[in-house]
């Protein structure tokens, strides 16, 4: 399937991509775009859920909110504001996914992120200031990673 994207500029928090402690470089940021809000509602339907908007509405029958999807829960707060750039570990002994696979951070049905996972790992801080609850997926695998507004992440995988 093929999305069509907004420019970084146009995208209503690129903020978080701008946040003077943490700067993302311009060859960074060229590799995050937000997917239009038609493009984010197809993905949205596709991969997270046809009944529900957002993680808060996760319907009966969505495969988030199967408690078989879920092995590991951990939290990612403290790892986000120590001076670590890292994710936390389980994290990356979860997803061993190459560099430069495309993966999807879906804050909700219309406002989704995509990225390299190479570019997530090194600038995760950025994009979880937007914490209520966003899953990131990639279409190419099964694991997913859903961070929760609690400080707390769950790693499974998606149906």
């Amino acid at each position: 399937m093929s999305y069509s994207y907004l420019p970084l500029v146009e995208y209503r928090r690129q903020w978080i991509f701008n946040h003077h402690e943490m700067p993302v470089p311009d060859t960074d940021k060229a590799e995050i775009r937000p997917l239009t809000n038609q493009s984010a509602m197809a993905l949205w339907n596709r991969w997270i859920s046809s009944k529900s908007s957002c993680a808060e509405d996760f319907a009966k029958g969505d495969w988030a909110l199967r408690s078989s999807t879920w092995h590991h829960t951990d939290t990612w707060q403290s790892q986000w504001e120590s001076d670590d750039p890292e994710l936390p570990r389980p994290i990356t002994e979860f997803i061993t996914w190459d560099d430069a696979t495309r993966v999807y951070f879906c804050i909700e049905k219309y406002e989704i992120l995509e990225t390299s996972w190479a570019v997530f790992k090194r600038h995760w801080k950025c994009f979880l200031f937007c914490d209520d609850g966003p899953l990131l997926i990639s279409n190419q695998h099964r694991q997913a990673i859903w961070f929760t507004q609690d400080g707390n992440y769950r790693l499974g995988l998606r149906g």
